[in-house]
C-alpha cells in the first residue's frame, strides 16, 4: 500500500497532464496521438517520439479504442498496471460523464442547434496537430526508399480505405514483413523478457463467454431485469470486435441498437433486444464528434438511452454499463498482448518490423491529415476559408517553433469559434 501510495505521488504531474489532455483532446483518435506528441514527448518527455509511434502502430493490431489503448500504455510504461489503470480511468471519465449526462437532457436540446458554431474550427485545429505529429514522425521514421515506399503505399491506401476497418491492421502486418525482407539492415537486438499476465487474456474471454451466456438465458427465461444484462453484452462484444476505431463503432451500433430490432426475424420470434431511436442514436454520435476525449464514450450516452425507459436510476446504471462494458475489453487486451509484443521484439524479425510499421504509421497521419481537410472549407474565396488556412497553419506553428501547451490552442480556437 505505502509502495502504491509513494509511486501515485511520484506521478501526480503525469496524472495533471492526461486529465488536461483528456479535457482537450478533439478531432478523433489520430488527432488525439498528435496532441499526446506535444504534451507526453515534448512537453514532458514520458516517453519517446519512437516508443510514441510504437504504441500506437501496435495498438492499430488490436481491436478496441486505438487512442485510448496508446495513452494506456504510456501509463504502463511509466507505472506498471496501477498507473495505467489510473491513467485510463482519467482519460475516459470526462468525456463518458459529458455524454451519459447528454442522454439525461437531450430532450431539452433542440437537435438542430447542437452543433454549435463554437467547435466550427476544431476540424482545421485537428488538421494542425496531425500535420505537427506527420512532420515530427517523419523526421524519426522515414530513413530510406525502404520506408519512403512503404509511407506512399500506406497514406494512399488509408486515404481511399479510410472507413474500412480492416485496412489499419492489414497495412500495419504488411509494413511490418516488408522491412523484413533484407535482414542486414537492422540486427540483432537482444531484449529481457516480461513476465506475460495470462490473467488478462483469461479475464477478457471469461467475461466475453459469461456476458454471452447471461444474456441469452435471461432473453429465454424472461429475467426481470434482463435488459441491463443484454446491454452489457451487446457493448462488450463491440468494444470487442471493433477495428478500426470510432469511425467504425458508429455503424456498428446503429446495426446493433437500431437496424437489427427492426427485423422481421426479431419481431417475428418476440426476442427481447435493446433498441434504441435512429435519429436518438445519431444525434448523440454529432454530440461526441464535438466532446473532447475518446469517441468510445458514447456508449455512455447509448447505455442510458437504452434504459431510460425504466427510470432515472436504471437509466444513471445504463451509463454506467455502456462506459464500463465498452473500455473493458480495450484495456485488458493492450494489457495482456504488449508484454508479450516486448517479449517477441528479442527477434530480430520482430524488431526489424517496426521500422515498417513506424513508416505505416506516418502514412495513416499523413492519410488522417488529408481525410479532415477534404471537409474543410479552403480554397473558396470566403472569409471562414482563409481563416481556416490560418488556424491549420498557426497551430503548426505554434507547435512546432513554440512550447505552448496543446490545451490552449484548443482553448483559443473555441474562443474564435464563439466571437466569429
Amino acid at each position: 500500500m505505502f509502495y502504491i501510495y509513494s509511486m501515485l505521488l511520484r506521478h501526480i504531474p503525469f496524472l495533471k497532464a492526461v486529465l488536461l489532455h483528456s479535457l482537450t483532446a478533439f478531432g478523433g483518435p489520430q488527432a488525439h496521438v498528435a496532441m499526446m506528441m506535444k504534451t507526453f514527448v515534448h512537453r514532458r518527455p514520458y516517453v519517446t517520439k519512437e516508443e510514441l509511434l510504437e504504441y500506437n502502430g501496435f495498438c492499430q493490431l488490436l481491436p478496441g479504442a486505438s487512442s485510448t489503448q496508446t495513452i494506456t500504455l504510456i501509463g504502463y510504461k511509466r507505472g506498471g498496471v496501477v498507473l495505467a489503470t489510473l491513467t485510463l480511468l482519467i482519460w475516459i471519465l470526462p468525456a463518458s460523464i459529458l455524454m451519459g449526462a447528454f442522454s439525461f437532457l437531450l430532450h431539452y436540446f433542440d437537435k438542430r442547434a447542437l452543433h454549435n458554431d463554437i467547435f466550427k474550427f476544431i476540424p482545421p485545429m485537428a488538421a494542425g496537430f496531425l500535420l505537427y505529429a506527420t512532420v515530427q514522425s517523419f523526421n524519426t521514421s522515414i530513413k530510406n526508399t525502404v520506408t519512403w515506399i512503404i509511407m506512399l503505399i500506406g497514406a494512399v491506401a488509408t486515404f481511399l480505405l479510410f472507413k474500412q476497418p480492416w485496412i489499419f491492421p492489414l497495412l500495419i502486418v504488411l509494413g511490418g514483413l516488408s522491412t523484413n525482407l533484407s535482414r542486414k539492415r537492422i540486427p540483432q537486438v537482444e531484449q529481457k523478457p516480461r513476465k506475460i499476465r495470462w490473467w488478462n487474456f483469461w479475464f477478457f474471454g471469461l467475461i466475453f463467454l459469461i456476458a454471452g451466456l447471461l444474456s441469452s438465458t435471461a432473453r429465454k427465461e424472461n429475467w426481470a431485469n434482463r435488459k441491463p444484462i443484454i446491454l452489457f453484452e451487446n457493448s462488450y462484444r463491440l468494444g470487442s470486435l471493433v477495428f478500426g476505431g470510432g469511425q467504425i463503432l458508429m455503424p456498428m451500433m446503429v446495426e446493433q441498437f437500431c437496424v437489427r430490432p427492426e427485423a422481421p426475424i426479431v419481431k417475428q420470434t418476440n426476442r427481447e433486444v435493446i433498441q434504441i431511436n435512429n435519429d436518438d442514436m445519431y444525434t448523440g454520435w454529432g454530440i461526441v464528434r464535438a466532446m473532447p476525449g475518446p469517441v468510445f464514450s458514447v456508449a455512455s450516452f447509448s447505455g442510458g438511452m437504452a434504459l431510460k425507459d425504466m427510470g432515472p436510476e436504471m437509466q444513471l446504471l445504463g451509463c454506467l454499463i455502456g462506459t464500463i462494458a465498452i473500455f473493458l475489453p480495450s484495456a485488458l487486451l493492450v494489457l495482456f498482448f504488449f508484454p508479450i509484443w516486448h517479449n517477441l521484439k528479442k527477434y530480430a524479425a520482430v524488431y526489424r518490423s517496426i521500422e515498417g510499421i513506424n513508416a505505416v504509421v506516418v502514412g495513416i497521419m499523413i492519410a488522417a491529415t488529408l481525410y479532415i481537410m477534404k471537409d474543410i472549407s479552403l480554397m473558396e474565396a470566403r472569409t471562414i476559408s482563409f481563416i481556416n488556412v490560418g488556424i491549420i497553419f498557426g497551430t503548426f506553428l505554434l507547435l512546432q517553433y513554440t512550447r505552448i501547451p496543446a490545451p490552449l490552442i484548443v482553448v483559443f480556437c473555441l474562443v474564435i469559434g464563439y466571437f466569429i
